[in-house]
């Protein structure tokens, strides 16, 4: 299993505009072109990083070319302190790494806030979403939760690295469904232990605004989505999956137990295999 720093190392760069900033979003790409199905992005969360997505894109990589990005603010993307991280501004972000990639159609697979960037996109652009996989994902006026909130605060800032770093531990550990993998905690935990990115993760967390989920008409959304939702996340609580599967026309809901809001990491086996065959439903 691959640790944080072999992902980054096999991390490649490019640099996207954005509000007339140009940024650097790091990006993790594995797979092969020649797949008859289009790419399949894997979109984090907060405070997380691509690095989630460790257990998951290698069984779905086998069949599809991937791509998932550390979006603008997160992971080893731009961190200066100079631009909106908010997902109105990931939206343009995404757009324009797809636009830089060569990318016209693609499978979107996201989670927590990636979820809202999804949410977003899939309904300002149904032509180029053929597939929404959405995970303990924000929509409505789900978020901004507490832990969010607080990490937003100017105490968070000037909190000592040792604090900042057992308050990231409380989150991941006991964030987790069972013992925590000590690799998947220090993975999360690594690219927030830098005073560019202490900086960097309370601007992300002060950038989170509910009218950016509100604002989506999600009658809009024609992908064909698969809700694959921890059903034990007291964040973003199974009440919202069952919303959303009223809500978007073509949507199936797929708990999994014995999973709070890290459900990637909590379940990585059942995830992987629900997604590869919704995934492969497409190309059937």
């Amino acid at each position: 299993m691959v640790d944080h720093v072999t992902w980054s190392e096999q991390q490649s760069s490019t640099t996207v505009s954005v509000d007339g900033h140009d940024l650097a979003v790091a990006y993790h790409e594995d797979g092969s072109d020649e797949s008859t199905g289009p790419p399949v992005v894997f979109l984090h969360g907060i405070p997380t990083w691509s690095f989630l997505w460790r257990d998951i894109v290698p069984a779905v990589a086998d069949d599809r070319r991937t791509i998932a990005p550390d979006m603008v603010g997160y992971g080893h993307s731009a961190m200066s302190d100079d631009f909106d991280r908010s997902i109105r501004a990931q939206e343009t972000a995404l757009e324009a790494l797809l636009d830089d990639l060569g990318i016209e159609e693609v499978a979107l697979v996201a989670h927590d806030i990636g979820g809202g960037v999804a949410l977003r996109f899939a309904a300002h652009n149904p032509d180029r979403v053929a597939q929404l996989v959405l995970s303990n994902a924000v929509c409505y006026d789900s978020w901004p939760v507490e832990f969010v909130s607080t990490l937003g605060l100017p105490s968070t800032a000037d909190l000592e690295r040792a604090a900042l770093e057992e308050r990231l531990d409380a989150a991941f550990v006991d964030g987790t469904y069972g013992e925590a993998d000590p690799a998947f905690v220090d993975g999360m935990k690594a690219p927030w232990l830098t005073d560019a990115g202490h900086v960097s993760l309370v601007r992300n967390a002060v950038s989170t605004n509910t009218n950016h989920t509100t604002e989506i008409d999600y009658g809009a959304i024609t992908a064909e989505t698969l809700l694959l939702w921890g059903e034990d996340d007291v964040m973003q609580p199974y009440d919202y999956a069952e919303r959303l599967a009223t809500d978007i026309t073509d949507a199936t809901l797929e708990p999994l137990s014995d999973a709070y809001h890290w459900v990637p990491a909590d379940r990585p086996a059942a995830y992987a295999d629900h997604l590869r065959a919704f995934l492969a439903g497409a190309q059937a």
